[in-house]
């Protein structure tokens, strides 16, 4: 059962299908583009939408809002020290300005990063500095249908070859979770391995920390030789074995707005402070209020409990379970913030030039109203100027993302009788071209229409 109980509550909208095509049409079919009253349950992202506990909401209250210096800066310092060991650390309001600070500070120029999977907007924030975002991850991340338990991991034999090679590597940028590669964990024995090759090499090892909690339970979960350890001991170990992290708090500090940039090296640090002032705030806020920096303080806390990363597996478990046998597939083994459905099992007939990852997040809003994200070829597919796809992404995956302690069992049953429906008719799914297509971030600004 859920380790908590609910003391407030909000009512969701409830809307009929003729209603979800009208708004979904208008709003080019991009999910992105309905609003909150459009959607009976949002699973669009797990990031800044989970619910505050009494103890956040009471840690708010005591927020300090002085300009510099803050009583709830040296709370949240104490508590970020204590959990990373780093020596510099930076808030800021969210993950993507730790990785603009960070990459416009570390990386030049066709300089390569290496990541077991960069997220979309991470990509984003490395090309924009001129510089190359590729991924190599694990060999087993192929295989979504095996119970490989970390197939989050980064390819170490493709990283020491990267690193031994001609390319001028700025950094490896190591998930954990993999979100990119479907949720999956990182083993403590592959953070290591990567550590000491960026060592051997002198390249700067960073983590991507936003579910370092979640990724600490699987290892505990997955991994022998820590299965007697707390998420927190293993979480404290892996930040202790990078030189860095950038962090978004909306994930795994369990609040509304937050991030954190925690680095070692001094130098390095003093050139992301001059750009946090600049363009976030002072070093001591960067961007956030008193009351944000002492409920991601508290989150920071309570994200390691035990007892709430075991039933937040087990929910996220227990959708895949039900969606499986509505016959939907999705990727194994289950992470924890998220279900990937297998929308190309699904939906054979719409190829991914028409987006069939997409086509199945569609058609589970116009069927259900819930709204999710496509991890396919809309999202990782190479488009040309025309808007046709050139390149299919390696898989056609569906992220129904759950947000941290806002959702019932009963929720997570709709949502799988939702896909059970579409699953005894797939066939009159339709497909989707793309009708407005940026050159970047193109998930979330296109257009599409329906193709039948």
């Amino acid at each position: 059962m859920e380790p908590y109980r609910i003391k407030v509550v909000e009512p969701i909208p409830i809307t009929t299908r003729e209603y979800r095509e009208r708004v979904y049409a208008a709003a080019g079919y991009n999910q992105f583009n309905l609003t909150a009253d459009d959607v009976t349950i949002d699973l669009l992202s797990d990031s800044g939408t989970g619910a505050l506990s009494a103890e956040q909401q009471a840690a708010g209250m005591r927020g300090d809002e002085t300009y510099a210096g803050a009583r709830s800066w040296f709370r949240f310092r104490e508590v970020a020290e204590d959990l990373t060991g780093y020596r510099h650390i930076y808030p800021v309001h969210q993950g993507r300005a730790a990785e603009r600070i960070l990459f416009t500070a570390l990386l030049e120029p066709g300089q390569v990063s290496l990541s077991n999977t960069h997220f979309d907007t991470t990509r984003a924030n490395v090309e924009l500095v001129g510089a190359v975002a590729r991924d190599i991850p694990c060999p087993a991340a192929k295989d979504l249908d095996s119970d490989e338990p970390f197939k989050g991991d980064i390819d170490l034999v493709a990283l020491e070859e990267a690193l031994s090679g001609p390319d001028d590597v700025g950094q490896v940028l190591m998930t954990i979770t993999n979100n990119g590669g479907g949720g999956q964990p990182v083993s403590m024995a592959n953070i290591k391995a990567a550590s000491k090759l960026c060592r051997k090499h002198g390249v700067p090892f960073i983590l991507d920390a936003a579910r370092f909690a979640e990724n600490a339970w699987l290892v505990t979960q997955r991994e022998k030789k820590y299965q007697d350890r707390s998420p927190r001991d293993v979480a404290k170990k892996a930040f202790r074995l990078a030189d860095g992290c950038v962090l978004s708090l909306k994930k795994d500090g369990i609040v509304h707005i937050g991030g954190m940039l925690a680095l070692n090296d001094p130098d390095l640090a003093k050139q992301c402070e001059l750009l946090l002032i600049a363009t976030e705030g002072f070093r001591t806020y960067g961007g956030l209020s008193g009351r944000d920096l002492d409920m991601c303080a508290q989150g920071l806390v309570e994200v390691t409990d035990p007892l709430y990363l075991r039933e937040r597996a087990e929910a996220t478990a227990y959708l895949a379970d039900c969606a499986r046998e509505a016959g939907v597939d999705s990727v194994r083994p289950t992470g924890v913030h998220a279900v990937y459905l297998n929308a190309a099992r699904l939906l054979p007939h719409v190829p991914p030039s028409r987006f069939t990852g997409h086509a199945l997040a569609s058609e589970l809003y116009l069927a259900g109203g819930i709204r999710c994200a496509e991890v396919g070829s809309l999202y990782l597919g190479e488009i040309d100027s025309s808007g046709e796809l050139v390149t299919p992404a390696p898989f056609e995956l569906v992220r129904l993302a759950i947000p941290r302690r806002v959702y019932t069992r009963s929720h997570l049953e709709y949502v799988a009788e939702t896909l059970a429906g579409i699953a005894k008719n797939p066939e009159k799914v339709p497909g989707y071209r793309l009708t407005e297509a940026p050159a970047m971030l193109r998930p979330f600004r296109c257009r599409l229409e329906q193709v039948r």
